[in-house]
């Protein structure tokens, strides 16, 4: 039987990482971050559940920083999102968290942005990637994303993505993933 975890740092994070949540003003994980946290710094695949508001980034985004190699600057994580709106708050949040990692970078890809800046910045390496569907299998047709170094594969708002008819988009895309990968 399991406890409830009051303090992030019974969460075995990294005293970068709960440095950050300190000065975000984060106290306590919410009980999605809880139950998610552990199993997912373990390795473990992952389905979590739980409302708006709730802190579901922030479960996912926070192991999967905790097992970044930061010399490697493929990407190892890509984050699937139905909106370019949440891209960028996804994106956003994982700068936001990864704030004391050094090198750390972070790139959103979607469609109505310049897809010179993406390329540009892909050059560059991303250790994560967070894009909408379409867009990130326009990168993976043209070889400008190369997945061979993923670890991890998260589909936020997965039930919002098959709502708006993504489903084919998103196994496309699962089928360019290592096998091995967490999801």
């Amino acid at each position: 039987m399991s406890y409830p975890i009051a303090q992030f740092e019974e969460l075995a994070l990294s005293p970068l990482l709960l440095q950050t949540l300190k000065e975000i003003g984060y106290e306590s994980p919410s009980p999605i971050q809880a139950a998610c946290i552990p199993h997912l710094l373990a390795g473990h695949d992952l389905i979590g559940q739980a409302q708006t508001g709730t802190g579901k980034t922030a479960a996912f985004a926070l192991p999967l920083l905790e097992r970044l190699d930061l010399t490697n600057h493929q990407p190892q994580v890509l984050v699937l999102t139905p909106t370019r709106e949440l891209a960028i708050q996804v994106a956003e949040a994982f700068q936001s968290y990864a704030r004391h990692l050094p090198g750390f970078h972070v790139l959103p890809i979607y469609g109505g942005q310049s897809m010179t800046i993406q390329l540009r910045h892909l050059q560059r390496g991303a250790h994560v990637v967070v894009g909408t569907p379409g867009r990130v299998m326009d990168h993976l047709r043209r070889e400008t994303l190369v997945l061979d170094g993923l670890r991890s594969i998260v589909l936020d708002e997965a039930d919002e993505m098959l709502r708006m008819g993504f489903i084919d988009d998103v196994e496309w895309v699962l089928e360019q993933t290592p096998e091995d990968i967490q999801i």
